[in-house]
């Protein structure tokens, strides 16, 4: 074995030392030494890990204050039994991070994964702590606010591979409804990615005021107001020190779906709404929108700019409408608005002047928009039209942007923890949130046009069992399976190797 092999099997198997930790174990269940997660929410530290039972229901109403450290979080860790997660039930708030006072540390630094919460009176979880992750999740049935965010207190959150739905009441409360403190916890950022929002009972399915938002790789549809809102801080609501020129609220938002299906309001709005105003730089890069009715983006109050690239605007019935600007109050005075690149229905109303090498037609050539398929087929107007390197309105660059998209959105069902689609492409990427799917080399799995040491990685992954043997399910007959045994394992692994030169 050459020295490059050697280094490829500590690169794979690196993982396994993330999931080392020096802390305690604690078991929940109805015959574990504990029965309730009340029981252990004061008595965990640093590194800690929580087990908890699946196949049983367990009493919400538990806040966790006990902080983590940044390299040793608390993990509060669902195990599947039978097929079921454990379920967290009812409460005010079923499950609540908290921090007192706002500067913290309290319930920071959380890794809180594989639940079902639901029935929380006000909120299902209650997020006013920083360094939060809620991953592997499935919160519904929530009569009021889903996730909830606190204006004071909380500061950055991941929710990842999570799906939300049947939460929210009335125009106020929400699936998702996030925010960061400012004053006390400066530069937070709120993440949602390979999420699932859906079907929701009120308000909006994403709500933010958070300083930072980065919204990449979702389905979102069936809100009952806006899918996507995303404003600045509630001077109603935010921490003794803050205004509003404290800090500029910005939004990227990449890869997702974002589909309404009423004509109740908007897709998304923009800067503000009426009670709190970014003052915000937005992104909107290869997303594939699906209007039914309103406008897609509803600019409302203070914003500085927005930029909008490689994206697909499609609405079945009609052309639809794409900015409405009346509300909108531009910081320069005027419009600030950069676009490229994107697919719009023939006779779109409202279409930027700004926008340049914009696509029209009277179909993008999903591969079956009735079965909600919206993937490119092979001769879509979508394949290969996209601007390869996008860039904000002249000096208003985005910060940080991302790009290229790396993964799909989870089509309609929410993916299992770690198995979000790659987005495989050749030199060109497609426009919107899904890529052709091509069928692609021996051995390549992930779907670069070519087989060496990444392939070769993900291979030895899948037979440690750090992912699984199903990852390109996209590709059912891409070849990734070179020695034709129905999986993907060591076999492809030496054959990437070998390829990549790095064995004899």
């Amino acid at each position: 074995m050459k020295q490059g092999m050697s280094v490829l099997v500590v690169l794979c198997f690196s993982p396994f030392v993330a999931e080392l930790s020096l802390g305690a174990r604690y078991q929940v269940g109805p015959d574990k030494p504990y029965t309730t997660l009340q029981a252990v929410a004061d008595v965990h530290a640093p590194g800690d890990i929580v087990e908890v039972d699946g196949d049983h229901s367990y009493p919400g109403g538990v806040s966790f204050t006990n902080p983590g450290l940044p390299d040793q979080k608390i993990e509060i860790r669902g195990i599947t039994i039978n097929g079921r997660r454990p379920v967290i039930s009812g409460g005010t708030d079923s499950v609540a991070f908290t921090t007192w006072p706002l500067s913290g540390p309290g319930g920071d630094h959380y890794v809180f994964e594989n639940f079902e919460v639901t029935g929380g009176t006000r909120r299902c979880i209650y997020h006013q702590a920083d360094d939060l992750t809620v991953r592997n999740t499935v919160v519904h049935d929530c009569p009021a606010h889903g996730i909830l965010g606190a204006d004071g207190g909380s500061g950055s959150l991941l929710l990842e591979y999570v799906e939300v739905y049947q939460c929210g009441s009335g125009d106020r409360q929400h699936q998702i409804y996030m925010a960061t403190d400012e004053v006390n916890r400066p530069g937070s950022v709120f993440r949602m990615q390979f999420c699932y929002i859906h079907d929701g009972s009120g308000g909006n399915n994403v709500k933010s005021r958070a300083e930072r938002n980065e919204i990449y790789y979702n389905w979102i549809e069936g809100a009952y107001y806006h899918e996507l809102e995303l404003i600045g801080p509630d001077p109603g609501g935010a921490p003794d020190g803050w205004s509003e020129e404290l800090k500029r609220e910005d939004s990227d938002v990449v890869g997702n779906v974002l589909r309404k299906t009423n004509d109740r309001s908007f897709i998304t709005r923009v800067g503000g709404d009426g009670t709190g105003q970014s003052q915000g730089r937005y992104r909107f890069v290869n997303n594939t929108i699906i209007a039914n009715g309103n406008a897609i983006f509803r600019i409302f109050d203070g914003i500085e700019s927005l930029e909008i690239h490689n994206n697909v605007f499609y609405r079945a019935d009609a052309a639809p409408d794409l900015v409405r600007q009346v509300e909108a109050e531009w910081i320069s005075g005027s419009p600030v608005i950069a676009g490229s690149n994107n697919w719009v229905k023939t006779g779109t109303a409202n279409i930027p002047g700004q926008w340049t090498a914009t696509v029209t037609g009277s179909a993008p050539g999903f591969v079956d928009f009735a079965a909600l398929d919206f993937k490119p087929a092979s001769n879509s107007p979508l394949r290969d039209r996209t601007d390869q390197v996008p860039a904000g309105p002249a000096g208003y660059p985005f910060p940080v942007p991302h790009y290229p998209p790396s993964n799909h959105p989870p089509e309609r069902v929410l993916p299992a923890d770690g198995e979000a689609m790659w987005r495989a492409s050749d030199s060109l990427l497609d426009v919107g949130a899904f890529e052709y799917a091509a069928a692609v080399l021996a051995g390549d799995l992930n779907g670069d046009g070519s087989v060496g040491l990444v392939d070769a990685m993900i291979a030895l992954q899948i037979v440690s069992g750090i992912a699984t043997d199903d990852l390109r399910p996209d590709y059912p007959d891409s070849g990734a399976d070179v020695n034709g045994d129905g999986r993907v394992g060591l076999a492809e692994a030496i054959f990437a190797c070998r390829e990549s030169s790095l064995m004899d």
